[in-house]
């Protein structure tokens, strides 16, 4: 349709030129050509949108209709289009920090990571789930938080060899049939990239935002764009960027040095135009509480580390609450 528009107007642009008219004026002779090129772009912009909203209309056919998770208010999914960023470790922080600073609030801990899982591990939980009366896997609990994870299910040392289909059903009953109980919140801890996980959790539930983890380098950056947009292209609120491993002070003399660089995850927030959630220093403090599945949050919880995480789990909560206030507006 834009092409046979096109080649209309080009052709009567031709004609009128080499017509001799006494009426046409100088300015006709001078602005009318422009107009009409005008009137192509135009009309190219507006057939370009038809066919966005056809294509988005027959995509929408096919996809699944969403299902809340029994019990669960919102979902955060924690996301990086890399892996090695510190993403696990940070969805485990973001948890309890979200419960240190609102005890009254339930929260609980996913990782749907089937291939690497490590939730098991960062948050010291062993053993296999039981099951409730309804035949619904229960989550094991540790430091107030239930978490349901592929390590309860296979031996640490035992390769997940799977195939797609047989992941989208390990996700589906990771999702599907575990008895959370009530939650305020369930932070998901999503395994790297931009794959057939990420899609299938993002069009099965509804998904009130998405936290990307990335480090300042250049590298880790490429990637966590292409998450933000991934979420974004399924309709998922991408609530912000959080800057993992971003300064390293020295315990000894004090000096702070940028290893994985400086201020690109705040960058690309700017340029992305999301929120910048905060800064998470790489510090030994972390990884050693991290390794005896003792997160920093409930080990050292006066410590800047911690204090660190808190913020970010505040900022997301904030923008939790701007999504929110923004869909009522929309529909009131």
């Amino acid at each position: 349709m834009a092409q046979f528009t096109y080649s209309r107007l080009s052709h009567l642009l031709r004609l009128s030129a080499n017509s001799p008219s006494v009426l046409r004026t100088w300015a006709d002779i001078k602005y009318g050509p422009v107009c009409c090129a005008q009137a192509v772009r135009c009309q190219r912009s507006v057939d370009s949108k038809m066919l966005q909203e056809r294509q988005k209309q027959q995509m929408a056919k096919g996809l699944p209709k969403q299902k809340p998770i029994t019990g669960v208010k919102q979902v955060i999914v924690v996301a990086s289009g890399k892996g090695g960023v510190g993403k696990s470790t940070t969805a485990v922080n973001l948890a309890l920090g979200l419960l240190a600073n609102d005890p009254l609030k339930s929260v609980g801990l996913l990782d749907a990571d089937v291939h690497g899982p490590s939730v098991h591990k960062l948050m010291n939980l062993k053993g296999n789930p039981d099951l409730s009366d309804n035949n619904l896997m229960l989550p094991l609990t540790n430091y107030g938080i239930p978490c349901m994870s592929m390590g309860f299910l296979v031996d640490d040392e035992a390769p997940i060899v799977w195939r797609g289909l047989m992941v989208m059903s390990a996700i589906e009953r990771l999702l599907r049939q575990v008895e959370w109980g009530t939650l305020d919140y369930l932070v998901v801890d999503m395994p790297p990239g931009t794959g057939d996980v990420q899609l299938s959790i993002s069009q099965n539930i509804p998904v009130a935002g998405a936290v990307i983890v990335s480090t300042p380098q250049d590298i880790a950056l490429l990637d966590a764009r292409r998450g933000a947009e991934m979420f974004k292209r399924v309709n998922v609120p991408v609530l912000g960027l959080v800057q993992n491993m971003s300064v390293f002070q020295c315990p000894k003399c004090e000096h702070q040095t940028h290893i994985f660089g400086s201020d690109g995850a705040r960058q690309l927030a700017d340029t992305l135009g999301v929120q910048f959630l905060g800064d998470i220093p790489l510090h030994l403090n972390i990884r050693e509480m991290s390794d005896r599945g003792k997160p920093v949050v409930v080990s050292s919880p006066d410590s800047p580390e911690a204090e660190a995480y808190r913020k970010v789990a505040s900022a997301v909560v904030r923008r939790l609450q701007e999504v929110t206030d923004g869909v009522n507006r929309k529909s009131a």
